[in-house]
């Protein structure tokens, strides 16, 4: 934000109601205190980002900046397509890979370096490394801001043992024994998304490709719920009693 926005900007992000992440706008969260944020959606019918959507709020509102990757959406995105509608009304494209970038290096998540203006991802999700973050840009002018950005717009110094443990996250990462990791990642919250329509509950999207998928819990009665369906923190506490967290 401190890069390519200042307070009062207009910026479109991912709903939260439908997978984005708070950051993305969401009114809890300063970015959507601070600038003039536009929420787009997933189509209903097709259970993907509604790009004709995001494409038709890009050519009316002229956002200075369209985040998009989400916190909770089961679908690859398409990059040059977001790309192409930045480019259309004339704002920077942020890849917020946070969750599937090490599906992203094993070649199993569409890459959006060299098509969005900058990525941005954490570096203790799918990855695999110690908690931190990282910012990637092929553009020397969009990286000098970008550092202007982190410091001193938003940072002081540098936590050198992290930079350290994350450099080693690298390493792994770029080993082939990685890449046999996360297959088996998304093929195991495949079958697990599988079982849990086996038993009754509907699968938010209708399945998923990633590493995650979201269940309906309303999808299925609970004795205990008043009429309704099972309670999500109960539900995570069954989970992790269970050994899935």
């Amino acid at each position: 934000y401190n890069a390519f926005v200042k307070p009062g900007d207009t910026a479109l992000g991912l709903d939260l109601a439908q997978g984005g992440h708070l950051t993305h706008g969401s009114p809890a969260n300063r970015s959507g205190m601070i600038f003039n944020m536009i929420p787009y959606g997933v189509n209903k019918a097709t259970g993907r980002l509604d790009y004709d959507a995001i494409e038709k709020a890009a050519r009316e509102h002229r956002p200075r900046l369209i985040i998009a990757g989400a916190s909770a959406y089961p679908w690859g995105i398409d990059w040059d397509r977001l790309r192409a509608a930045a480019d259309e009304g004339g704002a920077m494209l942020l890849a917020d890979i946070a969750h599937p970038a090490g599906l992203v290096v094993a070649g199993l998540f569409p890459n959006p370096i060299g098509k969005a203006h900058v990525v941005s991802f954490t570096t203790h999700k799918t990855l695999c490394g110690p908690r931190g973050a990282a910012l990637l840009c092929t553009d020397p002018e969009i990286a000098a801001r970008v550092n202007l950005g982190v410091f001193p717009g938003e940072q002081g110094g540098p936590h050198l043992n992290q930079i350290a443990s994350k450099a080693v996250a690298f390493g792994l990462a770029a080993q082939p024994e990685f890449r046999v990791l996360m297959r088996q990642t998304v093929a195991n919250a495949r079958a697990m998304a599988t079982a849990v329509a086996e038993e009754g509950f509907r699968v938010v999207y209708g399945g998923t490709e990633t590493h995650l998928f979201l269940i309906d819990l309303k999808s299925v009665p609970y004795p205990g719920g008043g009429g309704g369906g099972l309670k999500g923190e109960l539900a995570s506490r069954i989970l992790d009693l269970a050994g899935i967290v």
